[in-house]
């Protein structure tokens, strides 16, 4: 055998064979339909990318690598979820609601990969908190959105009638995203505005296609499995590792302290709260003297003691 001649036998190894049941409309490895040699070169890259970004982060301070560590994380689980994908594993035999007389589509039994909405399930979120981040949204509100993005992935991988709560959850997360995340990015400048309008557009147009593509392959049984790992495939290179680049490089001279993610590294104190009137938190953690006035945040020594001050007890 020559050593230039394709070798991947990942179809014929692991034949579609799953919880008691065969799928006959499945992902093949024959000629220009090679869906799980395309799959395998989609984790490849995510792979890649997500090492590049690792060795990336090394430039900046262990405390502000947070989107590096996020859209780095993104990436490995991809990688994994292609690799489950292009082995023909992880999916499931599922009846089809629409008979086809396409040979392509033709059956009763069609190859879900449930291991596509487990790297969602987990990846977007990810993607979602850089966006979120970066404009500086509320805590509830990030939080909020996470919880309706999730339901958005499980409704798609239920199907059928649930579909349409998936749509509803994509359509209040769009919302959020473009009026008030908008909103917030904007008190926080130009640059970090403009980072957030170009990312924002960016997700919308490509988050979009995916009901469409599920439509077509898993709802409707219109396009065969390998066509829609190769729709799948492009879409999740655009939406997560080209995003990731476009998304980093736009942040790189942004601080996140500036955005209210302020970290503590490993060789600074902590912080000591006390109150203008002068009165400070004791070592048990209470209050000494009265408690009136607001709170705000002083140093504390460097062997631990909090600093003192007039009329303190």
């Amino acid at each position: 055998m020559s050593i230039f001649e394709k070798r991947n036998s990942a179809v014929s190894d692991n034949p579609p064979f799953a919880n008691g049941r065969v799928a006959d409309i499945v992902i093949t490895y024959s000629g220009s339909s090679d869906a799980s040699s395309s799959t395998y070169a989609v984790m490849t890259f995510e792979a890649f990318v997500g090492l590049v970004f690792l060795g990336a982060s090394l430039t900046k301070r262990e405390i502000d690598r947070i989107f590096f560590y996020l859209c780095a994380g993104a990436r490995i689980v991809s990688a994994i979820s292609y690799y489950a994908m292009g082995s023909n594993l992880g999916f499931t035999p599922i009846a089809v609601e629409f008979d086809r007389e396409d040979p392509r589509v033709r059956g009763l039994m069609r190859q879900i990969f449930w291991t596509r909405y487990v790297d969602w399930f987990i990846t977007t979120p990810l993607l979602l908190l850089c966006l979120l981040l970066n404009a500086a949204v509320p805590a509830p509100t990030i939080s909020f959105m996470l919880f309706m993005n999730e339901i958005m992935i499980i409704c798609g991988l239920v199907g059928a009638g649930f579909f349409a709560f998936g749509m509803t959850a994509m359509c209040f997360v769009f919302f959020v995203l473009l009026f008030r995340g908008r909103k917030y990015a904007r008190h926080l400048g130009n640059d970090i505005s403009r980072t957030y309008t170009l990312s924002l557009v960016w997700t919308l147009l490509v988050w979009i296609c995916y009901p469409i593509c599920w439509g077509v392959s898993e709802g409707g049984n219109i396009i065969a499995p390998d066509s829609e790992a190769v729709y799948y495939g492009v879409l999740d290179m655009f939406a997560k590792p080209f995003f990731s680049m476009m998304f980093l490089f736009s942040v790189r001279k942004v601080e996140p302290a500036r955005l209210g993610l302020r970290f503590r590294d490993y060789d600074e104190d902590f912080v000591a709260y006390k109150r203008h009137d002068g009165h400070h938190r004791d070592g048990n953690g209470g209050l000494s003297g009265t408690t009136e006035g607001p709170l705000t945040a002083t140093p504390a020594l460097g062997n631990g003691v909090r600093p003192t001050t007039a009329g303190s007890q």
